[in-house]
């Protein structure tokens, strides 16, 4: 399976683009196939590793580069002891209020911590891996990043991947990325907050809900709401037969309880 089918049309509307940030004109790839690796452990069994694109780095070295053409195709592995004052974010995209408000409405490491002491997951992996939110360029995904980052979810034993966008290009930019992990036969769920770039993109498993860019994850200092996310996603991975997209409840558990009052 390739990653990014018809490599030679991207190439050649990719070459014609005019970049801008607004993405006006982008061609975004569109893949008719895909891979489902099978989930061959129960959560409160596996280590879990955490990719987020929201273009994190940890305060005092290099951002990602966000103004080149093709993006920045490297990522950071970052421990996850590093306090989430210590993130900053090359946002371009999205909105970075929310992530700077509440790191885990795009990196939910407290939440996903929260899950290994109450074993909902066995465990969380010592390092999380973070990716630029701006990379245009998909066969340069496909080429360079999806393969450097399978390679290290292997190093570390890592037994099944979340990932988080943040942005709309970056919808495509993890979708071809966990194609790639699965095909290298690790399993991948990826939450989405746009529907359309998913469906085309096409990652084995992805959990949907009409969200914001920027708080993929949940809103920003609201818990509860990041957990109902989290714990829905984490959940269906199991129950994925075949490949596709689900969409998550939470929205109408949202409503009743701003209507209530209780957020």
């Amino acid at each position: 399976m390739e990653l990014v089918e018809k490599i030679g049309e991207f190439n050649s509307r990719f070459s014609r683009w005019s970049a801008n940030e607004r993405l006006a004109g982008y061609p975004f790839i569109e893949n008719v196939h895909s891979v489902l690796t099978p989930v061959r452990r129960a959560l409160p069994m596996l280590n879990l590793g955490l990719i987020c694109s929201a273009g994190a780095y940890i305060d005092g070295t290099d951002p990602f580069d966000i103004d080149s053409r093709d993006g920045d195709t490297q990522f950071r592995e970052i421990p996850r002891e590093v306090a989430s004052s210590d993130l900053r974010f090359s946002a371009k995209g999205y909105d970075p209020a929310a992530v700077e408000s509440d790191s885990n409405a795009q990196v939910p490491i407290d939440r996903l911590t929260e899950y290994e002491a109450n074993a909902v997951i066995g465990g969380l992996n010592e390092c999380w891996w973070s990716v630029s939110s701006y990379i245009p360029n998909a066969v340069r995904v496909a080429d360079e990043l999806a393969p450097r980052i399978a390679e290290r979810l292997h190093r570390y034993e890592v037994q099944a991947a979340l990932l988080i966008p943040a942005s709309r290009l970056c919808h495509q930019t993890l979708s071809i990325v966990a194609r790639g992990i699965e095909q290298s036969g690790i399993p991948t769920i990826v939450i989405s907050v746009d529907k359309i770039i998913s469906e085309k993109t096409r990652a084995p498993r992805t959990a949907y809900y009409e969200g914001d860019f920027g708080s993929v994850a949940g809103s920003p200092n609201w818990r509860e709401h990041q957990l109902r996310v989290l714990d829905e996603t984490l959940r269906w991975m199991e129950t994925f037969d075949q490949p596709g997209i689900r969409k998550l409840g939470v929205e109408i558990e949202t409503l009743v309880e701003a209507a209530r009052g209780e957020r």
